[in-house]
């Protein structure tokens, strides 16, 4: 009587893997090139706006909490409203 060898689950693994990624929906040359360049827009855009949110927060805080200046303490409300509008703006198209 022969014994019936139990599957490699290693080999079960893979062949599972293998099963699955063949149901996925691969994007075409055109789709994947337009998706990058969107991901790629939108990255270099929020890297410039909040690299210029922060220098702005940064300065206005230095001057804040070294001068106490009014016009430091007016900024910074300005940058907080400013932020606040954005968020609500992001938060109102979700």
């Amino acid at each position: 009587m022969s014994e019936v060898k139990p599957e490699n689950r290693f080999k079960r693994y893979f062949k599972e893997t293998r099963a699955e990624v063949r149901k996925v929906h691969w994007p075409t040359r055109k789709e994947a090139r337009s998706l990058t360049t969107v991901v790629l827009v939108i990255t270099i855009v929020m890297t410039i706006f909040l690299g210029i949110v922060s220098g702005l927060a940064s300065t206005l805080a230095t001057g804040f909490f070294v001068q106490q200046n009014t016009l430091a303490i007016a900024g910074v409300a300005i940058a907080a409203v400013a932020g606040i509008i954005v968020l609500a703006v992001v938060l109102r198209r979700q």
